[in-house]
């Protein structure tokens, strides 16, 4: 036997309805519950009877959510009524009603506190309840399509929305080769044939294992562990730029000193496309003595050639720009450096579309899943998702571009001595943040460089280190 999964299975459709989707849900989950996964089947009811029975189950599982899935692996999924709904002109078609808010609600709160390898949502398609599962997920995403007809508000009106947010799925079924060649043809993939009238769970097995074969080891290295567990923990922020940057004016000195003040163990410097600033300030926190000790990780944000940026931590040389996504990735483990993927989601920056992250997948030491500087707290929303589903180490970092940003969100880990115990001390980490105007910083950003003539900017530098030098006593340094 395969390796035993937790799986939800997401139907659009009350379950009462009579129709081949849930007729094929309700066969598939019951097979793989026989075969030792544990399943849930959520879907929306019209019985007020079967919707008070889930929420009082619900409601009693809260303190043990994972209390959900027992017994549902001898031949019985579990129902899930996640709400009720009216009949509707058109369900005979198989055209979903819209989704009551409690329905989305009862939806989020399950996904997000029941530990599941994998949500498999049929026909996701909005408004329903399985495109509620799809945005809430946190877990490895398989949809499956089975209408042959084509809907025109996802295909021609909103078919770029429709289609970046099937982005989140891992791997598509498809019921018919028409429906394959629809779907591939308004929204390109690799649509795999489900015979849903034969062996579909034996197919349905090979593509979760191929999936969560796919995932990161949770562990890691516990004799590594061990040895780190005595350490002290230290504050750690992972991303930030100085003035060898384009688009940053703060100084290596003031940098250094603000991250000092701010109670910083570790810093990465992660200047764009240049090590210079990060090596400065290396050689400068060094020259400063253990007391306190400040940690500074050469570090740079390379944009590639079209598939966004990608951090490189403990870097030796510097990488160029312009390269592609796996040769980035390549020269940065070469360098025995560790691959960190900043703001993956954010469409407001440059960023490696879902399907450049996933060839690189394997390769990734890390994923930001905090930054202060992004707009929408959404994006930052899917970067968890996607470390959780599959199973990165997650990191963080305030992405400051002016001093008064510096450390406005900050990881405690223990602390760290070269690449290897700094991934392995992530893994432990703890992700604190801090209330912050993402307005403020930005406007200062735009000041200190863009609204400031380089002129005025080289006398503003000398100024501040001035001021550092007679804060300091010592010239500038700490």
């Amino acid at each position: 036997m395969s390796a035993s999964f937790s799986i939800a299975h997401v139907t659009p459709y009350p379950w009462e309805a009579e129709n081949d989707v849930n007729a094929h849900v309700a066969r598939v989950a019951s097979e793989l519950s026989r075969r030792g996964h544990r399943v849930l089947v959520l879907a929306p009811s019209r019985s007020q009877e079967r919707v008070r029975a889930s929420r009082k189950a619900l409601r009693a599982a809260r303190g043990n959510p994972q209390s959900l899935l027992e017994g549902t692996d001898t031949g019985t999924a579990r129902l899930i009524a996640v709400g009720e709904v009216l009949d509707v002109v058109g369900l005979a078609r198989r055209r979903p009603a819209a989704l009551p808010i409690d329905v989305a609600r009862t939806v989020e709160e399950l996904l997000g506190t029941v530990d599941l390898d994998f949500v498999h949502v049929h026909e996701p398609f909005a408004p329903s309840t399985s495109n509620a599962a799809l945005r809430h997920s946190r877990a490895l995403n398989v949809g499956s399509f089975h209408s042959s007809t084509e809907r025109v508000l996802s295909t021609l009106v909103a078919r770029r929305f429709v289609e970046s947010f099937f982005g989140r799925l891992d791997a598509r079924t498809a019921s018919s080769p028409a429906t394959a060649e629809l779907m591939a043809r308004h929204f390109p993939a690799d649509y795999r044939l489900l015979d849903e009238e034969g062996d579909a769970a034996s197919e349905l097995e090979r593509i979760y294992t191929e999936l969560a074969a796919r995932r990161h080891p949770v562990q890691g290295d516990e004799a590594m562990r061990g040895r780190l567990a005595e350490r002290a923990l230290i504050d750690v922020d992972l991303h930030m730029h100085t003035d060898h940057s384009y688009d940053c004016a703060t100084p290596v000195e003031v940098l250094l000193a603000t991250a000092r003040e701010q109670g910083l163990g570790a810093i990465a410097v992660t200047d764009h496309n240049e090590i210079s600033g990060a090596l400065e300030a290396q050689a400068q926190a060094e020259s400063f003595g253990p007391h306190p000790p400040l940690k500074v990780i050469v570090a740079e944000e390379v944009k590639t050639a079209h598939q966004g940026e990608v951090i490189g931590l403990f870097l030796k040389e510097k990488i160029p720009r312009g390269l592609s996504l796996q040769e980035t990735v390549a020269e940065i483990k070469a360098q025995g450096g560790v691959v960190y993927v900043p703001h993956p989601f954010d469409r407001m920056h440059s960023v490696p579309d879902y399907e450049h992250l996933l060839a690189i997948l394997e390769d990734v030491d890390a994923i930001e899943i905090f930054n202060p500087r992004v707009a929408i707290q959404a994006f930052n929303d899917e970067a968890v998702r996607f470390a959780a589903k599959y199973r990165l180490v997650a990191g963080a970092g305030s992405d400051s571009h002016v001093a008064q940003g510096l450390g406005s969100v900050r990881i405690r880990m223990r602390d760290f001595d070269g690449p290897q115990e700094f991934v392995q001390s992530l893994r432990d980490a703890q992700i604190v943040t801090r209330p912050s105007s993402l307005l403020y910083v930005q406007a200062l950003k735009f000041l200190q460089t863009r609204a400031t003539p380089a002129s005025a900017r080289r006398a503003s530098k000398a100024r501040r280190l001035k001021r550092l030098g007679r804060a300091h006593g010592s010239g500038g340094r700490m």
